[in-house]
C-alpha cells in the first residue's frame, strides 16, 4: 500500500508561530475548523500541542484529504504504540510498587482530537455546525477573490459569538507590498492564475467587517507573512 502522506516545508516552518498566535486567541478547549488543510501537518502539530482542541481538517483536493487521513492514521498508530508501552511500564511499576507499598504513576495517552478530514468548499453549502475558530492558512491569495467574501460569510454563519477567524499569509499594506519577495511572489501567482494574488489587508478587513467580523490583531510573522485575527461580533 502506497503512502498517501504529503509534506509541506512551509508548514514545518510556520506551524510554531501560527500555534503561538492561536494560543493567545483560544482557551484550552476549542472546536476548530481548518480550511484548505493541504498536507494536514498543521492540524497534526496543533492537536499534539493542544490536547483540548478538537481540530477538524478539511480540503477540496482528494490528494490532500488522503494525506490528512494518512497522517492521522500514523498518529493514531503511534498513540496505540505509546499506550501499549505505557501499559507495560505501568505493570512493571505496579509490581515494584506492590513490593514497596507505594502507588504506581499513571501513564498519559494521546487523544483523538484530530478528526477525520472532510470536504469543505466555501463556495458551496455547509452542514449546520458551529466552531470556536476557523483557520485558513495560505488560502486567500491562492484562490479567486470571490473566495474571500464567501469565507467571511461562512465565518459569520458558523462561528460561535466571539469566535475567531485566523488568516495567515502575505498581504499588501496601504496598497504596497511589505517586501520585494512578496512582490515577486505576487507576480508569480498572477502568472499562474490571473485570479490569484497577494491581497490588500485593508480590503480584507473591510469585507470582514461587512460580515460582522472585527479585526482584533495583526501579527507579523517570519518570512514577511501576517496572521490576521478577526472576532465574530
Amino acid at each position: 500500500m502506497s503512502d498517501a502522506r504529503l509534506s509541506s516545508p512551509a508548514a514545518l516552518r510556520n506551524r510554531e508561530p501560527i500555534h503561538a498566535v492561536l494560543r493567545q486567541c483560544l482557551g484550552r478547549h476549542a472546536r476548530v475548523l481548518e480550511l484548505a488543510s493541504g498536507s494536514g501537518e498543521h492540524g497534526l502539530y496543533m492537536t499534539q500541542c493542544q490536547p483540548g482542541w478538537r481540530w477538524q481538517p478539511s480540503d477540496v483536493s482528494e490528494a490532500a484529504l488522503a494525506s490528512i487521513a494518512a497522517w492521522r492514521a500514523l498518529a493514531a498508530a503511534e498513540d496505540r504504540q505509546g499506550a501499549a508501552e505505557g501499559d507495560r511500564q505501568g505493570e512493571s511499576e505496579a509490581q515494584r510498587a506492590g513490593s514497596s507499598g507505594r502507588e504506581p504513576e499513571q501513564a498519559t495517552q494521546g487523544g483523538g482530537n484530530l478528526l477525520a478530514p472532510v470536504r469543505r468548499d466555501v463556495l458551496e453549502p455547509w452542514p449546520d455546525d458551529t466552531f470556536d475558530a476557523l483557520v485558513a492558512i495560505n488560502l486567500i491569495h491562492i484562490s479567486p477573490w470571490e473566495v474571500t467574501p464567501a469565507l467571511m460569510a461562512k465565518a459569520q454563519a458558523h462561528l460561535e459569538p466571539g469566535g475567531v477567524l485566523l488568516l495567515y499569509g502575505p498581504y499588501r499594506r496601504g496598497g504596497e507590498h511589505t517586501a520585494p519577495s512578496n512582490a515577486a511572489f505576487d507576480a508569480d501567482l498572477r502568472r499562474r492564475d490571473p485570479r490569484w494574488g497577494v491581497r490588500d489587508l485593508e480590503q480584507v478587513t473591510e469585507v470582514a467587517a461587512e460580515h460582522g467580523l472585527s479585526r482584533e490583531a495583526v501579527h507579523e510573522l517570519p518570512a514577511n507573512n501576517l496572521a490576521l485575527v478577526f472576532r465574530r461580533q
